[in-house]
């Protein structure tokens, strides 16, 4: 295979419509952009959302909700998933969650929420814990790290 051989598939592109090549072209003249008027103008149009002067509905439309920072550094973590990770009762940490593909690689805390069972003791380094989740895992017999 050569790559000035290389070229798509039939049908798959739609070949560019040529304006402005007479009447029986059915494109021709005004090239389909009516008479005068800002769109038929070569350079003319507005920005998106313009409603010509009027008030434009992305600004009519009261602002809501929140989008917190914090979610791209910061995973939360189930106690069963935190089980997983914990293969041959190894310590969990932040480096182990991520090698494990639990938590993204931009991730620079986890929080361990109770959720689910632990089915055996779990050793945890460096995470968050909430009271319920460090309950949990120090009545599995596990232990936590600082």
């Amino acid at each position: 295979m050569r790559l000035n051989a290389i070229k798509p598939a039939d049908g798959s592109k739609r070949a560019a419509l040529r304006v402005g090549r007479g009447k029986s072209a059915g494109q021709g003249k005004t090239c389909g952009r009516g008479h005068k008027g800002q769109r038929a103008r070569k350079g003319g149009y507005h920005k998106v959302g313009f409603e010509g002067g009027q008030m434009p509905l992305q600004r009519r439309l009261p602002k809501s909700g929140f989008r917190s920072h914090l979610h791209r550094v910061v995973a939360e973590l189930r106690l069963h998933e935190l089980q997983t990770a914990a293969k041959d009762g190894g310590t969990v940490d932040l480096d182990v969650l991520k090698r494990s593909g639990l938590v993204g690689l931009h991730i620079e805390r986890v929080r361990v929420f109770a959720s689910g069972k632990l089915e055996g003791p779990v050793a945890v380094r460096g995470l968050e814990l909430t009271k319920g989740a460090r309950a949990a895992i120090e009545a599995a017999g596990g232990r936590i790290e600082d």
